[in-house]
């Protein structure tokens, strides 16, 4: 059952991009673009609904930022979360990330908490507590990759996970002591009032596919893009950006615009812990594995470090590997004679162990660098250290949606 899902959610990817050929797939994507119609006009509702607030913006007090984008996955999110939380975690703020846990399992009993009076928290109101920021208390499986990657990776940065990110907050305020929520993919969570908006947008495809979902991979239009406070330029490659930017400024004339690169930084056996160079990689005969939005992109790092990249195994985004795939995929990757394994960080997180098979299982760990908007990096980060400045909106609502 769950590999005709992984199936179905393939071929759907594959309609989508343009991929997959044939009768079939003409009319999935002519009955995908009448739906798309609806789901622009829900979009813009749900959006006008929020600012002229005919329906409730929750406001928790404290320091809000959204880290988002417009296009359903691929534009590098996690690293972006990762770099931002350790920076205001190092000049002091109290950090705490929200999370959706997007595919996570529900458990079976609540986590047993007791509030500052040491009376226990009804289950209904308990999130699931993926990090306090001292401790880790739930694995990838029960958290989501994601959530489970950034608390792994983020000492004295609390990660809670729930599909309810107002509940989630309260928790993360009243008991954990957080002074500033990090509200992950967060652009479209309305519920939550929002200080700032950062919006990520991928240098190689910045409005994806160019068409709304369900028939293109945008969430809302590129003109929706002016909610943004400050907009981030992923994936660069150091050529210029030019182009794009005079794009964004149709949407969005006075954001900041912030350059940066997603770099490979060095490699991990996943499970040893035993990193090396990225000089490893030249000219190895290498399987690639991942259950990523863009496997493209991953592929593509590989063969830049001068792997040979003899297997290219994709799944689904946010697949989670049974034992009988890996084991599968390692005899394929003994027969063909491949020195190593090489997945991504997030994918590593679900790598199940299997018996001995004598390839080495790595993943590529990537970290972001910011290649031009210092100075806009470094405002934004002041402004949330010292959010209380007369007139800033970052602890106000904003009342900028596009209609």
């Amino acid at each position: 059952m769950k590999e005709t899902l992984a199936e179905l959610e393939r071929w759907g990817a594959d309609v989508i991009f343009g991929r997959a050929r044939g009768f079939r797939a003409s009319m999935m994507r002519m009955a995908m673009s009448l739906l798309s119609g609806v789901y622009r006009a829900a979009v813009q509702t749900r959006l006008m609904i929020y600012r002229k607030r005919w329906r409730q913006q929750h406001h928790l007090g404290t320091l809000v930022v959204s880290v988002g984008n417009l296009t359903v996955g691929g534009t590098g999110k996690t690293p972006v979360v990762e770099l931002l939380s350790r920076t205001l975690r190092d000049r002091g703020r109290r950090v705490a990330i929200l999370s959706r846990g997007y595919k996570s399992r529900r458990l079976k009993t609540a986590q047993k908490w007791k509030d500052k009076q040491g009376a226990p928290i009804p289950a209904e109101k308990m999130p699931k507590v993926v990090s306090t920021g001292r401790a880790l208390l739930l694995d990838s499986k029960f958290a989501g990759d994601e959530p489970f990657m950034l608390a792994r990776n983020l000492d004295g940065v609390a990660v809670v996970v729930d599909k309810d990110r107002v509940k989630g907050g309260r928790f993360a305020v009243g008991q954990l002591g957080a002074d500033t929520l990090l509200l992950d993919d967060g652009l479209q969570y309305l519920a939550l009032s929002h200080g700032i908006d950062i919006v990520l947008v991928d240098r190689s495809a910045p409005f994806g596919t160019g068409a709304i979902l369900p028939r293109g991979t945008l969430r809302e239009p590129p003109r929706n893009l002016c909610r943004a406070s400050y907009i981030l330029i992923t994936k660069c490659d150091g050529t210029s950006n030019d182009a794009l930017i005079e794009k964004l400024r149709r949407h969005n004339r006075v954001s900041p615009i912030i350059e940066c690169t997603h770099g490979p930084c060095y490699l991990e056996e996943v499970f040893t812990g035993e990193r090396q160079p990225l000089e490893f990689l030249k000219d190895k005969w290498v399987a690639a594995i991942s259950g990523i939005a863009v496997p493209e992109g991953f592929e593509g790092s590989l063969e830049k470090l001068g792997a040979r990249v003899e297997i290219r195994k994709r799944f689904s985004d946010h697949y989670r590997f049974t034992r009988k795939d890996i084991e599968k995929f390692m005899s394929r990757c003994v027969e063909r004679d491949m020195e190593l394994v090489v997945t991504t960080e997030k994918d590593a997180v679900r790598f199940p162990r299997t018996k001995e098979t004598g390839v080495p299982v790595y993943f590529l760990r990537i970290e972001v660098e910011l290649l031009k908007g210092h100075d806009a990096w470094e405002e934004m980060i002041a402004r949330l250290c010292h959010p209380s400045a007369p007139g800033d909106p970052v602890l106000r609502y904003r009342d900028a949606y596009a209609l």
